[in-house]
């Protein structure tokens, strides 16, 4: 049912952007079995995701194929003059050897082996498409959302400083260096994702079966609901309402993604100057960029990340905790993200996993209580943003804090919450009280 559920989903979607004149999520993943892939990391994770239900006998000959395969791409390409101008040249290999699981799931396993199979690829596709009905979803708010409330979030980000203006300037100051590295953190959240995932599924070959609840369905969860609030809330980030869009980090960028495209905001701000107080108001803006950043789904994914890596070792924690950081100095320091859109991204994020948790649990009141609270901050957030933009900038000493109280209520219920139902490791369990015995 969930599968077929899923189908019909993408085949909505594919129908959509085909009214739009534009590939839809299954013809553009199609399409990567032959042609260069978008992303090859992002296609080399999914194979891992998929490889925790092998033997190690297994994954080794299932990343050699991968691997012989690319490499028989790269020729075939080198000796025609193909190339991979659209795309990485890695990628496909990793496709086909995920494809051939599924094949083999089908037609080599039977019972409880070929379930656990078809599970570990579908969630390797699962990560990919998921990659793919994102790139979907933002087309169609480019086409159907012709204005946008950037004037709202931008006065409303006056009563938390304006910090987006602020990581603007720093990024910019430091150069090729400090973008591109950022840039790296920003573009390959997906894979930093896979990596806190496999440790989660490090059991799952051995058990033959996966755990209860893991970071990958999180992910997956975030990606398909954030977007529908981007058609309520169309927003396309301070670099492009504000400054020149990809433009601006055209010069420094390594892996320019698309040519230079013209100057779209009523002022040209981003990152010197600070737009001015004034009443906010729709602004038209072109047919093609995405209306991606309320909330902040990149903020939302690392804190995600962030949160499910506390329970693993040292090194997966710190991991976490940098990529977090890095995420959110990138969403602010590119200009992609009001410093709104953050606040908003991780109550986001800690809703949807309260929620999850909570639906793993059977829907216990503590975790209802803490769902309805995470609701209750995101709505009022939004809200807020739309109708007291400039009552928040006005009374910024007031309505700022505020902001950032009310974000924090949610941290603290959602770790208090979540502490009580996992109790840390090592932590010693309260004994029960001594009851007289009755004579």
């Amino acid at each position: 049912m969930a599968a077929a559920t899923a189908f019909a989903f993408l085949v909505a979607l594919e129908a959509a952007a085909r009214h739009y004149g534009m590939p839809g999520p299954l013809t553009n993943q199609a399409r990567e079995v032959i042609c260069a892939p978008k992303s090859g990391f992002l296609l080399y994770a999914g194979l891992a995701l998929a490889m925790v239900v092998l033997t190690w006998r297994q994954r080794f000959v299932a990343l050699g194929a991968a691997i012989g395969i690319d490499l028989a791409f790269a020729a075939v390409r080198w000796a025609t003059g193909a190339g991979a101008a659209h795309g990485q040249p890695f990628g496909n290999g990793a496709l086909w050897v995920l494809l051939g699981c599924g094949a083999v799931a089908v037609t080599r396993r039977t019972g409880p082996e070929r379930v656990l199979l078809l599970k570990g690829t579908g969630l390797g596709l699962l990560l990919v498409t998921g990659r793919k009905t994102g790139d979907t979803w933002l087309l169609i708010t480019s086409k159907t959302r012709p204005a946008v409330l950037d004037q709202y979030v931008a006065t409303a980000d006056h009563a938390l400083g304006n910090p987006s203006w602020l990581a603007g300037r720093i990024v910019t100051a430091t150069g090729p260096a400090g973008f591109n590295l950022l840039d790296v953190v920003y573009g390959q959240l997906a894979v930093a994702a896979v990596a806190v995932a496999l440790y989660q599924l490090r059991g799952v070959a051995a058990d033959r079966r996966f755990p209860r609840h893991h970071l990958v369905r999180t992910f997956l969860v975030i990606g398909l609901l954030g977007p529908a609030v981007y058609m309520v809330f169309p927003v396309v980030g301070p670099v492009f309402a504000y400054g020149t869009g990809a433009d601006h980090w055209a010069s420094v960028s390594l892996w320019p993604e698309r040519p230079p495209h013209g100057h779209w905001p009523v002022p040209d701000l981003w990152p010197r100057t600070v737009p001015p107080l004034s009443a906010p108001h729709p602004v038209p803006y072109d047919g093609f960029t995405p209306r991606n950043c309320m909330p902040s789904l990149h903020t939302a994914w690392a804190t995600a990340i962030f949160v499910h890596s506390r329970r693993g070792p040292r090194a997966l924690r710190w991991a976490g905790t940098f990529w977090l950081a890095a995420t959110v100095t990138a969403t602010l320091g590119f200009g992609y993200h009001y410093g709104a859109d953050l606040l908003a991204g991780a109550v986001f994020a800690l809703t949807v996993e309260a929620a999850l948790r909570t639906f793993d649990r059977g829907w216990d009141r503590s975790g209802v209580r803490l769902i309805a609270h995470g609701t209750a901050v995101f709505a009022a957030l939004l809200a807020s943003y739309r109708w007291l933009p400039l009552e928040m900038a006005t009374h910024r000493w007031l309505s700022g804090p505020l902001l950032v109280l009310a974000t924090a209520s949610v941290i603290h219920h959602y770790v208090r919450t979540v502490n009580r139902w996992e109790p840390r490791p090592g932590a010693t369990a309260r004994r029960p009280v001594p009851q007289a015995e009755l004579v």
